[in-house]
């Protein structure tokens, strides 16, 4: 384990936009350890003051929609219009399935290369409330280090696109064009969360049916409710490999946050992500106060054993827990 650096050598780098403290600090609030989390805590209360001022980005896709590829590609136009980026991922399953985010990292070797990107994988094998936390709070270090957009990547699939919507300011939907039915295969639910769809590897002979695609998924955003936002959800058609139509999703982008802002919906929603962030941290405080007493440790195996024979419910097991 590297040696640990005071707050103040950790406050100081990170605003200084030294990407070395800043990993270190990352690796410090993923930490489990109590004095690792203090000390993390410490470090977040310093440098909160310069955060809050990045545009947030999630961005997730159906597989094999090439993510890391459309990612690099806008990653690189924003550092051309004079950006600071840093993507981070929220992958909660890669232990088990092995995840993309590293062989991401490795597959957008242009922009890791680039000294105004920020590339960092999420933690592996940690539940979904873990890496959350942890990403929310890299989030803040990336802010305070000068890093002005954030992308939030899903790696894993199903709960984590809700919890990177429950974080973000936007959220980009990347969608392929495919064969028959273009809504087959994505979950309403996630179409609901998009601020914008966008239509991946539009160019060469893909090109006409991405924009067939393009006007189905239009039509279809149509018949969902009108968000509290205000915005109407955008459908576009991006090529990385060409390069058109990348710079206009980042237009999107641009125009959803004045509108916002211009509405106070932007500073609203930021401001319910807070308290949202502030109950899931007691909510987690107090499960991990649970399962350290030594009473509730010594009881669970019994009651659990109970529960599985059917001899006591488990409303009764959970009472007899939590009156320990």
């Amino acid at each position: 384990m590297a040696k640990r650096f005071s707050v103040d050598e950790y406050a100081d780098g990170i605003l200084a936009g030294n990407r070395m403290v800043l990993s270190r600090a990352i690796t410090l609030v993923e930490s489990t350890l109590p004095t690792d989390q203090h000390l993390a805590q410490q470090v977040l209360d310093r440098v909160l003051p310069h955060a809050g001022r990045s545009v947030r980005v999630g961005i997730t896709g159906v597989p094999g929609v090439g993510k890391s590829t459309f990612i690099e590609a806008l990653g690189l136009e924003l550092l051309r219009q004079g950006k600071r980026l840093a993507v981070l991922a929220v992958d909660p399953t890669s232990q088990r399935s092995g995840g993309s985010i590293l062989g991401d990292k490795t597959r957008m070797n242009q922009l890791a290369a680039q000294e105004q990107a920020y590339i960092r994988p999420s933690p592996a094998g940690r539940s979904l409330g873990g890496v959350t936390r942890s990403t929310r709070e890299a989030m803040i270090l990336c802010e305070a280090a000068g890093h002005d957009v954030l992308f939030i990547e899903t790696v894993g699939v199903g709960q984590s696109e809700t919890a990177v919507h429950g974080m973000v300011d936007f959220f980009l939907l990347l969608m392929l064009a495919g064969a028959g039915d273009e809504l087959q295969g994505i979950k309403k639910g996630i179409m609901e969360m998009a601020d914008a769809v966008t239509i991946t590897k539009a160019d060469g002979q893909n090109e006409t049916a991405a924009k067939l695609a393009r006007r189905e998924y239009q039509n279809a955003l149509h018949l969902f409710p009108l968000a509290p936002s205000g915005w109407n959800p955008v459908v576009t058609t991006s090529s990385a490999l060409t390069g058109a139509g990348v710079a206009e999703v980042w237009q999107v982008v641009e125009q959803y946050v004045e509108q916002t802002r211009q509405s106070g919906y932007f500073q609203r929603r930021r401001q319910e992500q807070n308290l949202h962030w502030l109950y899931e941290a007691i909510r987690q405080g107090l499960e991990e106060q649970f399962y350290a007493k030594a009473s509730v440790q010594q009881q669970l195996p019994a009651l659990r054993q109970q529960v599985l024979e059917g001899s006591k419910s488990a409303f009764g097991a959970a009472a007899e827990l939590l009156g320990l």
